[in-house]
């Protein structure tokens, strides 16, 4: 689509207008939009603490483990550091004391410390097994028996356990 007013560049700027209820459509190359002060790219707007950061990070030494790199897929820690991703698995070998700062860092500590799983203690404990476990079995061998009754009982007996 070309532009409405010069009708020689692609229009690239679409604006709807609404002026009493009757709406109309403006279509203009970048050069044309701008002439008429329609600002056509997004800027992100500049804050003190955004450059204040980028001051500080610039002041700030290179640390000597940015500069170390991954054997198998040639990443570095600063690589790792602007994107957030490691190349790949032997990144955590080679990057290990890193990664491990990182992680007492921002979960205080290098190990899990959470909450660990306990398994629910049934009542119905075998010694050697649990009942269900042996109703299971009891299933398998009478199915091969053929004894389909017995497998049906056994079937609606561990359905009730579980």
């Amino acid at each position: 689509m070309l532009c409405d007013q010069c009708k020689e560049r692609d229009a690239m700027v679409h604006l709807t207008q609404i002026v009493d209820a009757e709406v109309t459509q403006l279509h203009l190359c970048e050069k044309c939009a701008a002439a008429k002060g329609i600002e056509t790219t997004v800027a992100m707007p500049k804050h003190p603490l955004g450059d204040f950061l980028h001051a500080v990070q610039q002041q700030a030494p290179a640390a000597a483990g940015d500069q170390a790199r991954c054997a198998y897929c040639q990443t570095s820690l600063r690589d790792f550091r602007a994107s957030g991703r490691l190349g790949c698995a032997q990144c955590y070998t080679a990057f290990e004391g890193a990664l491990r700062e990182l992680l007492r860092r921002v979960h205080g500590a290098t190990k899990h410390r959470g909450r660990e799983y306990e398994a629910s203690v049934s009542a119905a404990v075998i010694e050697g097994g649990t009942e269900l476990d042996s109703l299971r079995d009891r299933l398998e061998q009478a199915v091969a028996a053929e004894e389909f009754e017995m497998a049906a009982k056994l079937r609606d007996q561990i359905r009730a356990l579980e």
